[in-house]
Formats: C-alpha cells, structure tokens, sequence
C-alpha cells in the first residue's frame, strides 16, 4: 500500500472521529430545538469556509452556471443536517450515524436521475441489502421509535442527494470551501428565523458543546477533503463507516447507550454491504487495468 492511500485512510477515520463526535456533542448540548443545533453547527463552518476563500487566490468566484446546483446541494444538505440531528437527539447515537451512513446508496439510485450515471446490478443490489440493514435499526414494529428512525433515513437520502450535487459541482470545477460557505450560509438563513420567534435560552454548558458540535464538524469536513486528495473515494470510501464504531462507544461509555441486538445486525448488514461492495468495484477496477 503506497503511501498516499494510508495517509487518506487515516484521514477519513479522522472524519469518521470528528462526525461521531459531533453527533455526540449534538445530543449532549441537551433539549435544545434541533433547528438552534442547526444553526450553531453551521455558524462554524461558515466562518472556517470564509476564511479559507478569503485566503485563496481566487476569492469567493464561483464557476458560470453553478448556482442552480450550489443551491440544489444546499437544500438537500440542510434537510440531512435537520433530519439526522432530530434522529441523535431521540435515538441512540450509533443507530443515527449508521442511519447517516446510507447516503452512499441513496446516492447510487439519485445519481441515475441527477447525473445520468448508470448502476450495474451488483450497485442496486447493494441498495437493495443497505434498505435491509436499515429496516433491523428502524424496527418498524417499535412505535414512535420507528418514527424518529425514519426521519434518520430520510436523513440518509437527503444526506444522498446532496452528495450526488456535491460530484455534479466538482465536474464543473467548483471549489470545496465555496461548496462549504454555500451550504453553510444557506443553513443559517434557513434556520435563523426560527431562532427570531423560538429561541431557547442556553446555559454556557449548552453554548460550548453547540460550538464543539461545529468545530466537530468542520474538522470531519477538513478531514474527509483531505483524505480524497490523497487517494481516490472508491479506495478508501469504505473506511468512512468507522463513524459507526466510534459513536458506538461514545455512547456506550458516555450515555450508557447499548444498540439492541435487532439494531447490530442492522448494522453488520449495512456496514457488511459496505465493505463486498468495495472490493467488487476494487477488483473490477484491477480488472479492467490488466485488460488495456
């Protein structure tokens, strides 16, 4: 294994600590409306993106044509945050992030209809098995917890979307830290005018983990974009799911949290889908080499 690739693993695990982290600090800032978490997570990645483009040679220019997806990205990552912070907020903290952790599969069907790219029958098998692994943690017979674990799907597939927006804008050559600043602002716009006419009184305590909930974040999104300059996304994608383990133990050490046995084979299943699906595209990228 060269060099660059472990660098990347290591830095996409550290996006897999920051983003468990996150969610972690989401459910410890406390009975707080998830839009006010929403808007403290985003106003830190603001600030980190604005200072990024403010030092880069080309300021904050964005590529002709890119609004419409830059938009599109921002409002499907909005609705993931929303959705996927309720979910921590009322499920334990693993069974949210591996609920989160969908995203990839939902981004294989929309990326069908957003970007034309076609799947072959090993990817929507894939799809098929991560909906499985998802129906064990959701546990559709479990009353309004089946409910709070659908919005964390829903998360998922908007988490998906996004993602799939976010390709769209690098093919166009757009820039990380604009795609960020975008995003973020959108996120607090949207969010603030909730905080006008419901805003919630925080304690210092409550202040300080919402900031570490943004820091968290940024950190997780500083990692993830290094980790894909060092390696390709098919390579080391996988390694992303040890976001799962990591809120896992936080919640197991923390929260006295311990996912049911309906919930770990939810998430053998997803994670297991994960990894065959890894190495069918890792070797039929071998493959495909060896032939030309």
């Amino acid at each position: 294994m060269d060099k660059n690739k472990k660098q990347g693993i290591l830095y996409i695990i550290g996006a897999g600590f920051c983003f468990a982290l996150m969610t972690f600090f989401v459910r410890m800032a406390g009975d707080l409306p998830t839009i006010q978490k929403a808007f403290f997570r985003n106003v830190v990645a603001v600030f980190v993106a604005f200072v990024l483009l403010l030092r880069s040679n080309e300021g904050f220019r964005i590529q002709k044509g890119s609004i419409p997806g830059l938009l599109a990205r921002s409002f499907f990552g909005t609705c993931g945050i929303l959705c996927n912070f309720f979910a921590a907020d009322h499920l334990h903290i693993a069974d949210a992030s591996i609920l989160n952790k969908l995203s990839p599969f939902f981004a294989i069907a929309v990326s069908y209809f957003i970007l034309k790219e076609k799947a072959n029958a090993v990817e929507w098998l894939s799809v098929v098995f991560a909906l499985i692994g998802a129906a064990f943690v959701v546990k559709p017979t479990a009353g309004i917890k089946s409910l709070y674990g659908l919005v964390g799907v829903a998360g998922g597939l908007a988490a998906g979307l996004g993602y799939t927006f976010i390709r769209y804008l690098g093919r166009r050559g757009e820039r990380g830290p604009v795609i960020v600043l975008w995003f973020s602002l959108f996120s607090c716009f949207a969010t603030a005018p909730s905080l006008l006419f419901d805003y919630h009184p925080m304690s210092g305590e409550q202040l300080l983990f919402l900031l570490l909930t943004g820091l968290s974040a940024t950190g997780g999104q500083l990692c993830i974009t290094k980790a894909y300059t060092k390696a390709a996304a098919k390579e080391i994608s996988v390694f992303d799911y040890s976001q799962v383990i990591f809120a896992a133990v936080l919640g197991w050490i923390f929260l006295s949290e311990l996912p049911d046995k309906y919930s770990w084979l939810g998430y053998a299943i997803i994670i297991g889908t994960a990894v065959a699906k890894w190495r069918y595209m890792m070797r039929r990228d071998i493959a495909a080499s060896k032939e030309t």
